[in-house]
């Protein structure tokens, strides 16, 4: 046999070694849209941790924080589709779209949805000195003194600041926006009385509501949070249909086989179905859901068209 023959038939063997190692055969790796430490960061380690367990494969996790969430879902729409790059995302998944006209990825077209997480309500909270103490009262203080009254955000398009653009237009008050950069200087404005109110998920409001210094009004999930058992729904005070929450669920690009998109599915499910994982979620107030590809498709797809519509609607503009 020629030499050339000879290389090229070795390099067909080592080819097919390779195509025939069983899924996964390698370390996986989570990329996380933002900063080590926060919400996201810690539900991707305890997913992980639980699926690396059960797989007898690493799952690394990957930081990418930057352009307001959207450098990790470019990198992963651009990696391989090979099951070894998985995306957990959040929000601005479905909001960025609307907020950015120049995004170098289209979700649909460049992301496959593997399932969906869970959510956390986002909290109307505010002051204990504040004197609305119900969601009705809070409503009719605002009508009462239009343009009055103030709330803050971590910064213009961010979810706190949707959520309350979205109770602005719900229930017809005007009420002011300070931005903020950041959650924590604006939480520490509001500690001291200087802002009225605050969309906050349970991982920042819990350890101040606890702490008896921020009053929890409302809650933006279809049911009442475990945390906050005596704490009413927006629907239950008096906003039926007013849902507002930050989710997270996983993704990969758009060519992964569709055999190994339903081995990580059932890798992620079976692993936030773990007693230890479920209640380390629960405790930061995740309700946990799961399910299939699909469902968390159309559930993408139900939020982007959800939020399109509050940001057009309120003209709200990126930082």
């Amino acid at each position: 046999m020629k030499p050339k023959t000879l290389l090229a038939a070795l390099f067909l063997g080592i080819a097919s070694t390779v195509q025939a190692q069983p899924y996964p055969s390698k370390p996986i790796h989570i990329v996380v849209p933002f900063a080590s430490g926060g919400a996201v960061d810690v539900l991707a380690r305890a997913i992980g941790q639980r699926v690396s367990e059960q797989i007898g494969q690493p799952v690394i996790v990957d930081n990418k924080p930057g352009a307001s969430g959207n450098i990790a879902p470019d990198f992963v729409a651009k990696s391989a589709p090979d099951g070894y790059t998985v995306l957990i995302a959040a929000n601005g998944l479905a909001t960025n779209p609307t907020l950015f006209a120049d995004l170098p990825f289209n979700v649909t077209r460049d992301l496959a949805p593997v399932v969906y997480i869970g959510y956390a309500p986002l909290i109307l909270v505010a002051p204990k000195t504040f004197a609305a103490k119900t969601l009705k009262d809070a409503i009719a203080m605002a009508k009462a003194q239009p343009g009055k009254l103030d709330y803050a955000s971590a910064g213009s398009g961010t979810s706190g600041h949707l959520a309350a653009e979205m109770f602005k237009t719900s229930a017809g008050i005007d009420v002011v926006h300070v931005p903020y950069k950041g959650g924590a200087p604006a939480i520490i404005d509001m500690l001291g009385g200087r802002i009225s109110f605050m969309m906050l998920d349970p991982l920042q409001a819990m350890p101040h509501i606890n702490g008896d210094r921020l009053h929890a009004i409302a809650v933006g999930s279809p049911k009442r949070l475990a945390l906050l058992p005596n704490v009413p729904t927006f629907a239950e005070a008096g906003l039926p249909g007013y849902e507002a929450l930050v989710w997270w669920g996983f993704l990969v690009p758009a060519k992964t086989p569709k055999e190994i998109v339903a081995r990580l599915n059932a890798e992620f499910n079976k692993a936030m179905a773990d007693p230890g994982v479920k209640k380390k979620l629960e405790d930061m107030g995740t309700v946990v859901v799961g399910g299939t590809p699909e469902q968390f498709g159309a559930f993408i797809k139900a939020e982007t068209d959800k939020w399109a519509e509050v940001i057009r609607k309120s003209n709200i503009k990126p930082e």
